[in-house]
């Protein structure tokens, strides 16, 4: 199901679309991780913003 950019709100903001490079752009310094590493979070806990930070939250620190 694509994004529609026409329907805005809570339920929109809360979702994150990995599909849509300005959504993964946005959450993935919002989170402070990496693209690939919100993309893997999503693939885990679904697209649920609060879930996402929670899981990304309980991760451990990566080195740099």
């Amino acid at each position: 199901m694509s994004d529609d950019k026409q329907i805005r709100g809570a339920a929109d903001r809360q979702r994150i679309n990995v599909s849509e490079s300005y959504e993964v752009t946005y959450w993935s310094a919002k989170l402070k991780i990496s693209r690939d590493q919100l993309k893997e979070a999503v693939k885990v806990v679904g697209n649920q913003a609060d879930d996402v930070e929670a899981y990304v939250r309980k991760q451990p620190a990566k080195a740099s």
